[in-house]
């Protein structure tokens, strides 16, 4: 229960016979009762653990399988509390942060109404209960474990995360929580806490960290390796950089989610050009998939920009995959550039020859006098050749890198620069079987 309190006050918990309050320090402050659960618990435990019987998280790892999953929106801010969270495991910590974390997500997304701060609660008068508590332990060793090692996604003690004595204090999850973890606590804390002030949808914020996981998997990294090495027996056949675009062109078409892999390959171009020193400013990171580009200042899917990590973009593409005609497209151009002044080119890129009808030539020419920007449209296998003038390198070369810089980021391998966080594991074994056709054709 929340009740008003004065701001700025000291965080601090105080315990009395029978409950605990704790004071977050920004004028709130949660009452925690201790005893059976009440009539309302009782209902929220049958509801949760039916919903765990009935494979609610198996279903939610299944379907976060596809590249194109709905995640939801999620602030960029509380994706990356997760991926530090994720990332901060290792062989020997952090697992059981991770698991606990993946439980009180799905608890929260099967009933918002249920504190996930309370791990204890049962109706036995011999153990420890919050009135408001629920048997976090038992849904742990029954359903979230046994999930997660069935998926190859967390390998966990059998008997669940809460061997790891340090999460079964009798104390509420919150900042002030003292057990000595291993792991990113503050991380997973500062979690807590934002699914508990509603700042953090838990079902985005549980399929978010069911993908980072199942793209970290022992099974995703072994099919990433036999990716890789299929991929470079091809690259060794190419006789030219159009051999590269042959490559990329057909393995997006008949890709899974093609606009999303158009997205990533024409980002990955233009890393093999930064490598190589072509290119006037620095090349920001690809943007993720669910990122409204007017939301988060974005004018394309590649951007230059001025300095490493800046906001002005001096030359921008924007991958178009199954849209020859581009009207609309340009208005909104019109509306980004408003707001970046500093752009010297924008242009789009289409897989297949762009619609460059009159009414096309004429808003292209009114853009670039309004704006002081090089307004292009390109098809694809134009695009490709003219970026690669830029280098000073053969040809051929530049197409291998490009397939190889490609594959990388499809594996995981290159997140600094292409922080993919969709589901890459179908990509991935498309491409290895492509590439195992590619080299039989062309052998």
């Amino acid at each position: 229960m929340n009740n008003g309190s004065k701001e700025n006050e000291t965080p601090r918990i105080e315990i009395y016979l029978g409950r605990s309050i704790l004071f977050a320090g920004d004028g709130t402050q949660e009452e925690f009762k201790e005893g059976h659960p009440t009539a309302a618990t009782r209902e929220r435990i049958k509801k949760i653990r039916r919903a765990f019987a009935e494979r609610f998280l198996d279903k939610i790892i299944e379907g976060c399988r596809s590249p194109d999953v709905d995640v939801g929106e999620m602030d960029p801010s509380m994706s990356a509390k997760i991926t530090q969270l994720v990332e901060s495991v290792t062989s020997e910590v952090g697992r059981a942060i991770i698991g606990l974390t993946i439980l009180q997500l799905a608890i929260k997304s099967i009933d918002p109404a249920q504190c996930i701060r309370l791990h204890k609660g049962g109706a036995s008068g011999y153990n420890f209960s919050w009135a408001d508590g629920v048997p976090m332990r038992s849904w742990d060793s029954q359903f979230v474990e046994p999930a997660l090692r069935e998926y190859g996604l967390l390998k966990m003690n059998k008997d669940g995360v809460f061997m790891t004595r340090s999460l079964a204090e009798n104390y509420p999850y919150s900042k002030l929580y003292k057990a000595a973890i291993r792991g990113a606590r503050n991380e997973w804390l500062d979690i807590v806490d934002l699914i508990e002030m509603n700042k953090l949808d838990p079902l985005a914020g549980l399929k978010f960290i069911i993908i980072l996981l199942l793209n970290r998997s022992e099974t995703f990294k072994k099919e990433a390796e036999s990716t890789l090495s299929n991929v470079v027996k091809a690259t060794e056949k190419f006789t030219s950089l159009n051999d590269a675009i042959d490559f990329i062109k057909e393995f997006v078409d008949e890709s899974t989610y093609s606009a999303r892999i158009f997205e990533i390959s024409m980002h990955s171009l233009f890393q093999v050009l930064e490598d190589m020193g072509a290119i006037e400013g620095f090349l920001a990171p690809l943007s993720q998939m669910r990122s409204a580009n007017k939301k988060h200042g974005n004018i394309g899917d590649i951007e230059i920009t001025s300095w490493k990590g800046g906001s002005e973009i001096v030359e921008s593409w924007d991958a178009k995959y199954g849209k020859p005609y581009l009207r609309d497209e340009l208005e909104e151009l019109d509306d980004k550039l408003r707001y970046h002044h500093e752009t010297e080119t924008a242009g789009f890129v289409v897989d297949s020859d762009p619609n460059l009808k009159g009414e096309i030539i004429d808003r292209i020419e009114q853009l670039g006098a309004v704006h002081n920007t090089k307004v292009k449209i390109f098809a694809f296998k134009d695009w490709s050749k003219e970026q690669a003038k830029r280098a000073e390198a053969d040809p051929k070369s530049i197409g291998v890198q490009w397939i190889l810089a490609f594959a990388e980021s499809l594996c995981q391998k290159r997140r600094e620069r292409a922080p993919i966080d969709e589901p890459s594991d179908i990509w991935v074994i498309e491409l290895g079987e492509y590439a195992k056709r590619w080299l039989s054709w062309h052998t």
